[in-house]
């Protein structure tokens, strides 16, 4: 006698040979307390006067590190993510399948340059070294704080280390970015909340219908 039973739901199921569960990150407000730290930071350093902690930092690199240059901080922006597909190359899963994962990625990418262009084209701060006035908020910070939470989502449950290097080197971008004289720290800690919540946003609302299979 031969029984079949129910195929399980490929909208639950990876289809990978172990059939990991989807890793659906569903909306909860604890999520929102570190990006909100981040924008309370920002926007209360923003609005400092002369002598606030955001003129005072800038001064204190002028005074100190005045010839300091580095362009690392162009490459490190872009670390997490470059490290996310590197581990997916060398055959070590991630939680999302490869179609779902660079689906989330576009779209957080996405999400995290219209919101830094849109900042930056409507609030026209002038930067540090007076290059131009697109300064608020930080574009490779917010770079490096996506990429860091990406990465994190999705091999963050494998290595317990891995978001703690992640965010190290998204803090190393912001703080490079400030003292190459390219951003105030107020910049820094909005572009790093933008650069979260794009990640946080993009799986809240991502549905996995790519690259569908069923689990049997």
């Amino acid at each position: 006698m031969s029984v079949q039973g129910q195929d399980l739901d490929s909208l639950t199921y990876t289809g990978d040979s172990m059939a990991m569960p989807l890793p659906v990150l569903r909306y909860s407000q604890k999520q929102l307390y570190v990006p909100g730290a981040l924008l309370v930071a920002g926007m209360s350093t923003f609005f400092n006067k002369k002598e606030g902690l955001k003129n005072e930092l800038a001064e204190f690199r002028q005074n100190h590190f005045s010839s300091f240059r580095t362009q690392i901080d162009n490459y490190l922006q872009f670390s997490p993510l470059m490290a996310t597909y590197a581990l997916e190359g060398l055959g070590i899963p991630a939680k999302t399948d490869f179609a779902n994962q660079t689906a989330l990625m576009i779209k957080s990418e996405g999400l995290m340059l219209g919101v830094t262009y849109l900042l930056k084209s409507s609030v026209r701060e002038q930067r540090p070294d007076g290059s131009n006035d697109m300064s608020f908020p930080s574009g490779h910070t917010a770079q490096a704080f996506m990429a860091a939470t990406f990465l994190s989502q999705e091999y963050g449950y494998r290595y317990k280390w891995l978001p703690y290097a992640a965010y190290s080197l998204a803090s190393g971008t912001g703080l490079l970015r400030m003292a190459n004289n390219k951003h105030y720290i107020c910049d820094v800690f909005v572009g790093a909340a933008v650069g979260i919540l794009s990640v946080k946003l993009a799986y809240w609302t991502h549905h996995y219908k790519w690259g569908k299979h069923r689990a049997r």
